[in-house]
């Protein structure tokens, strides 16, 4: 156990006693506390204890090692916009929107909230920063959060009342005949398969809305989508399409069996549009280019298609 050196002779709580002095946030020294990993006089802390200079406090190193302390690199934050109410990144593909169970690794709430330490009193959940939606850890684009509490609520209650307009830059597998379309399978997650199922003959599950356009077809073997979606189910555009049998590229948890691959490292699916009102009033539309990786998969296949 490590000795903890305090400096308040006013008694105070511990988590936020400790979040001035370690390197630790709040919410993982509050894990920290219930897992018995800090004492105070040589008993487990709880969560509603208070400390001063009167008390002996230490901790055990071993559990932020192993449990806590996130590994690899701190997310770069490229941000797109910000104001004092909220900040807008261009997230990139294989970063994690928040903490997910069983992962230990930077994510981008806590690229966020080193930024804009006030941010992780934002949201409901101070590991997810003040994040008003996410994407997937392989996807890419526009991701917003509110930088305070009455900025969060203002971004959620958007978001949950379906009054923001999203648009995704996708490539599925497959040509896709129609030049537009709607899906509107309602999507509930399989007890099976660790994945979420879109079912088009049945009203189980939640009800998902997703609109596509066609923006170019690939030589049959792919097709460019401009995709639109109403609702913000989790995989909501990876599930729908292969429900169609049009997975979307790169995708290696919703696979269509005997269907030739196309093998990225991550998803053909970037957030390139959001349309959202600012808690000033103001509407504002907000974009991020489509990242080179998939700008050269893109030319690679109509050089191919130009060949033949």
């Amino acid at each position: 156990m490590i000795s903890v050196e305090l400096t308040n002779s006013e008694p105070a709580r511990l988590d936020v006693t400790l979040a001035g002095i370690l390197p630790y946030s709040r919410s993982q020294l509050q894990k920290a506390i219930l897992a018995k990993a800090i004492l105070v006089d040589a008993v487990p802390a709880t969560r509603n204890t208070s400390v001063s200079i009167k008390n002996v406090v230490s901790y055990d190193p071993n559990y932020f090692i192993v449990g806590e302390i996130p590994q690899g690199t701190m997310p770069v934050l490229s941000i797109i916009f910000e104001n004092a109410d909220i900040i807008v990144v261009n997230k990139a593909a294989g970063v994690l929107s928040h903490p997910a169970p069983g992962s230990h690794e930077f994510t981008l709430a806590d690229a966020l909230k080193v930024y804009c330490p006030t941010m992780e009193h934002a949201g409901d959940d101070a590991a997810r920063a003040g994040l008003a939606h996410r994407l997937d850890r392989d996807a890419s684009g526009i991701v917003v959060s509110g930088k305070t509490r009455d900025a969060f609520l203002f971004l959620k209650k958007q978001f949950a009342e379906r009054l923001t307009t999203k648009h995704y830059t996708v490539l599925v597998l497959g040509n896709i005949v129609e030049d537009h379309g709607t899906i509107n399978f309602p999507i509930a997650r399989s007890t099976t398969l660790g994945r979420m199922a879109a079912r088009p003959n049945s009203q189980e599950g939640k009800e998902a809305i997703t609109h596509f356009d066609v923006i170019e077809r690939l030589g049959g073997h792919a097709t460019l989508l401009d995709v639109v979606i109403e609702t913000g189910r989790t995989h909501q555009i990876r599930a729908h399409f292969f429900a169609l049998q049009h997975p979307v590229v790169g995708d290696k948890l919703y696979i269509q069996k005997g269907q030739k691959q196309i093998d990225l490292g991550r998803l053909f699916l970037h957030a390139r549009e959001l349309t959202i009102e600012l808690p000033s009033g103001e509407t504002q539309t907000f974009t991020a280019p489509l990242p080179a990786e998939l700008e050269a998969i893109l030319e690679k296949m109509r050089a191919s298609g130009r060949k033949h």
